[in-house]
């Protein structure tokens, strides 16, 4: 168990809270995000710290953290923190819910499993991955780091998905297909073939766009 500080003051922070407070056995002590995001001292009922001066009142080495941040800029900002929390010393923890099925799989720091994601046997997760409820991500996959996988989705055998890539809701990835760096699936779309990095994709059969994943400014 590890008393566990969560970065945000948002709706992912709150989620977090509840999933951690009801589903695993880690205790929530308290909130932290930059001095210019502070808007009340207290959320859930529990203290908000300025990112800039956490480690005065939880130390490292006492305390863990959870950046449990959405997908903005392409995953980037959750990794700024993910990182920027590394930095000053603290372990981060990982939450996989109890409705979720593993298969004895390697999962990394700081990620975010939620209830019914299904993952097959032999496939790796990395760090700082977001996974939302109903998905399915099958055998000998490997998910990179600083990923999100949105509801509904289903990634097929032997996939690799790039770091930073973003999979909207109710998408289908082919098996073997190869998603490159930084690729973007829109919402419902099939990729039936490997992505190129940082690219935008779309449709049944995805096709890729003209613009850059990283100019889309929802994310």
């Amino acid at each position: 168990m590890a008393k566990v500080i969560i970065f945000g003051q948002r709706d992912y922070a709150e989620q977090a809270h509840y999933y951690l407070t009801h589903d695993s056995p880690h205790e929530v002590v308290g909130f932290s995000v930059t001095g210019d995001w502070m808007k009340n001292e207290t959320f859930c009922g529990l203290p908000v710290t300025a990112f800039e001066e956490v480690e005065q009142k939880f130390p490292p080495g006492e305390f863990s953290f959870f950046v449990p941040m959405s997908g903005r800029r392409m995953n980037k900002q959750r990794e700024e923190f993910f990182f920027a929390a590394k930095a000053k010393g603290y372990s981060l923890i990982s939450y996989v819910s109890s409705r979720a099925t593993l298969c004895e799989n390697e999962i990394g720091e700081n990620c975010f499993i939620l209830e019914r994601v299904n993952i097959q046997p032999f496939t790796r997760i990395g760090d700082n991955v977001v996974i939302w409820c109903n998905v399915h991500v099958g055998h000998h996959c490997h998910v990179g780091d600083h990923v999100s996988i949105i509801s509904g989705t289903s990634v097929s055998g032997r996939c690799q998905i790039g770091d930073y890539s973003y999979i909207a809701a109710n998408s289908i990835i082919n098996d073997h297909v190869i998603l490159g760096e930084g690729t973007l699936v829109s919402l419902g779309s099939v990729v039936k073939s490997h992505s190129e990095p940082w690219s935008v994709y779309s449709g049944n059969p995805a096709r890729k766009r003209r613009m850059r994943s990283d100019a889309i400014e929802f994310l």
